[in-house]
């Protein structure tokens, strides 16, 4: 029924619209070429150029300019189209009214979506070869009050091919994850926002697990790198293959390794401590902001502490910090903040840092984004605490005791800083000093701590009573 009603639709449109062809090319007549600072907005010729060229030139050339999503934003006079480097939103070009429907239309053809349905949203993919890179394109489309909204979302895993030891790790990092990833059963969990990369750590690893001797088995939703060797699993809800589901039959299937692509809910993550505390290493991801958020969202999933104390072996968060151009960046003297932080944090006097200043080449001063990593290997210590209940902020006093067991994300930034891969402004954009337990913990170090653990608990307790005062 949906093919006939797609072949429907697609008769109305020409032969060239329904061509999925990514290698062609735009003249100079057809569009004016823009510096990668995005000063004027590209244009395309509307008229005389086939809608099947546009949409695959702004694929291509967002692909070429380092872009993670491409939005189309309607609105009354036609589409706005933005696209998304290094974090963020750039104006690309606007589409006219004239051409707002066949441009929706031609992009949920090849992604695959229902044309005919414009009050639902819908999910879409393309895959192939663009650009001579591998890259899957997922492609969502929302309904609003001004029309359809697609966003295009680039994935490029070309970084996860290329190993751990390429994924902006330190040295001290990437020996403490390695240590992770030998241990036979237990679980590792990735965690940060949306489009931090968390995907491309987890696929890191597996490729470094990926041996002979091991049978790894994967559910993900969706597959988002096929693997020689490894058994993917997809998840399928409409069917009833769910997580839960699926990992209950992949108990059966003798595995060695197991990866979910996302803790969810309840269920997946209770089947995922047991299956780690039954002897199998389980890799997975869980969107939270650091170590100590992601066992309070764990345990918030109803996973007993007794289970998740002894399943649990090794916490990364990360986040994306814009990277400093090569071309144009300069160092400049640090300022007395700066030099306070530098000093509580690594016990280092730093006199000059690099500073951004903006070129042709890049965007702002940035080109590219590096991985902030806060790495945490679960000691025997950590594991009984929370078995046993402790408090948060016992259990963050804990997991700060002895630094040689964790590198904070502040940390890790501000040594990123000091190799001129970002710059402090960058990292104090992502990471909010004036939290309560950046400023016990991460900031000023636990040498300089004045509160202890029960001050800081009572404080936690007296601002969330504020929160429900009128």
């Amino acid at each position: 029924m949906f093919e006939e009603q797609l072949l429907g639709q697609e008769n109305s449109l020409s032969e060239e619209a329904k061509s999925v062809n990514f290698d062609s090319s735009t003249s100079s007549e057809q569009k004016k070429e823009t510096d990668d600072t995005f000063q004027s907005v590209q244009s395309f010729d509307y008229d005389n150029t086939p809608i099947v060229d546009i949409v695959n030139d702004i694929v291509v050339d967002a692909i070429k300019k380092g872009a993670s999503d491409i939005h189309f934003d309607p609105f009354e006079e036609g589409i706005h189209i933005r696209i998304r480097i290094d974090g963020d939103l750039h104006d690309y070009t606007a589409v006219p009214l004239a051409m707002k429907k066949n441009m929706i239309t031609r992009v949920k053809i090849i992604s695959n979506m229902n044309i005919t349905e414009s009050r639902l949203p819908q999910d879409g993919a393309i895959k192939g070869l663009i650009a001579d890179t591998n890259v899957d394109l997922r492609v969502s489309c929302l309904p609003t009050n001004m029309g359809e909204k697609i966003v295009i979302r680039i994935l490029d895993y070309s970084m996860s091919s290329a190993g751990l030891e390429n994924l902006g790790f330190t040295k001290e990092n990437y020996e403490t994850i390695l240590k992770m990833i030998s241990i036979p059963n237990g679980i590792i969990l990735v965690t940060g926002a949306t489009g931090s990369g968390k995907s491309t750590t987890v696929y890191s690893m597996l490729q470094r697990l990926n041996t002979e001797n091991r049978n790894l088995i994967t559910v993900e939703d969706p597959i988002e790198m096929n693997i020689e060797g490894i058994n993917q699993v997809q998840v399928n809800s409409e069917i009833g293959m769910t997580f839960g589901s699926a990992l209950r039959s992949i108990l059966r299937q003798d595995p060695d390794i197991i990866m979910i692509g996302e803790i969810r809910d309840t269920e997946t993550a209770r089947i995922a401590v047991r299956s780690a505390i039954t002897g199998h290493l389980v890799l997975s991801t869980i969107h939270t902001n650091d170590s100590l958020n992601t066992i309070e969202r764990l345990l918030d999933m109803d996973v007993e502490r007794y289970l998740l104390g002894a399943a649990i072996s090794g916490i990364v968060s990360q986040k994306l910090a814009r990277r400093l151009c090569n071309k144009c960046k300069k160092l400049r003297p640090t300022t007395d903040y700066e030099k306070q932080i530098f000093k509580n944090s690594l016990n280092l006097d730093v006199n000059e840092i690099y500073e951004r200043t903006g070129c042709p080449e890049c965007n702002g001063g940035y080109k590219g984004r590096i991985p902030v990593h806060e790495v945490l290997m679960i000691n025997d210590e950590i594991k009984d605490a929370i078995s046993s209940g402790t408090s948060k902020a016992k259990l963050r006093e804990l997991v700060f005791a002895d630094m040689s067991n964790i590198t904070t994300m502040l940390q890790d930034g501000l040594r990123k800083v000091l190799t001129g891969d970002t710059s402090i402004d960058e990292i104090l954009r992502l990471i909010q000093l004036d939290d309560e337990k950046m400023n016990s913990y991460q900031v000023l170090g636990l040498d300089n701590v004045k509160k202890t653990s029960e001050e800081i608990e009572a404080q936690e307790q007296k601002s969330e009573l504020e929160q429900f005062s009128i």
